[in-house]
């Protein structure tokens, strides 16, 4: 299924059963992720999508959408830092891009063509990450 031809849907949607409303007491980060399963795709923002990759919320619908904004700009900053969905993104388990080949392949393109000094700059250990995500077969 082509996450992409579901953008008016929601993860609640396309990823049952709903999460319904976060329990009492429920943390920040409990209820974001509950708020964003209720949110239409195409109005998720790279905040969000890190959040949910983060979290790793519902992968086969947000990385495609994930990777689709990271083709377009590889460093983004969603919240955190220059690079931050990107090096989410990369985390994500290896189970999660077995059903994704071609956005794989295509994100591994992506950060080989990196320029090592735009690399250089990321955290401490993301470009580590980068480069094993980036070599895998």
């Amino acid at each position: 299924m082509d996450p992409l031809l579901h953008l008016d849907r929601t993860l609640d949607d396309l990823d049952p059963p709903g999460w319904g409303s976060p329990a009492d007491g429920a943390t920040g980060l409990v209820r974001k992720v509950h708020a964003l399963r209720r949110v239409p795709l195409r109005e998720l923002r790279p905040a969000g999508l890190l959040t949910l990759v983060s979290q790793q919320v519902a992968l086969p619908y947000v990385l495609p959408l994930a990777v689709r904004l990271l083709l377009e700009e590889p460093l983004l900053d969603a919240y955190f830092y220059e690079g931050d969905l990107l090096h989410a993104v990369v985390r994500a388990p290896a189970g999660a891009w077995a059903v994704l080949p071609d956005l794989d392949a295509r994100l591994r393109a992506v950060i080989r063509a990196l320029p090592e000094t735009a690399v250089a700059d990321l955290p401490s250990g993301v470009a580590e990450e980068l480069a094993r995500f980036a070599a895998r077969p």
